[in-house]
């Protein structure tokens, strides 16, 4: 068993991965998992996006979840921000949008506009 130290090492070592990483990533994508989120398939949903990354060996995208946006009707919803700070919100999305916003939004750049909800 580790002492308490270690435990803390390692926590300490993880977030400084994790800071690494989110300040290097081209793209980062945000699954809204508030209750309605979920409710709509939001888990399924994140599990299509991150499964899909993993399949494309994609290390430039950080994927996170945050609380409801507000948007109930368009729900699951992901949000990417992009390296231009613009973000890009696809509402109504299904395990098959979200494996088709990693291969064309993600991996070649391209945003899907007939599912974009909102830009800001």
């Amino acid at each position: 068993m580790k002492t308490l130290a270690d435990l803390r090492a390692i926590k300490e070592k993880a977030k400084l991965e994790m800071a690494t990483r989110e300040q290097t990533a081209k793209y980062r994508l945000v699954v809204a998992m508030g209750t309605c989120g979920i409710a709509a398939g939001a888990r399924s949903v994140m599990t299509a996006i991150i499964d899909e990354i993993s399949k494309r060996g994609i290390s430039d995208t950080v994927v996170t979840q945050t609380g409801c946006l507000g948007y109930c009707d368009q729900e699951p919803l992901v949000q990417v921000m992009q390296p231009d700070k613009t973000v890009i919100t696809y509402g109504k999305i299904t395990p098959e949008l979200a494996r088709r916003i990693v291969a064309e939004h993600i991996g070649r750049d391209q945003v899907i506009s007939d599912h974009v909800f909102m830009q800001s």
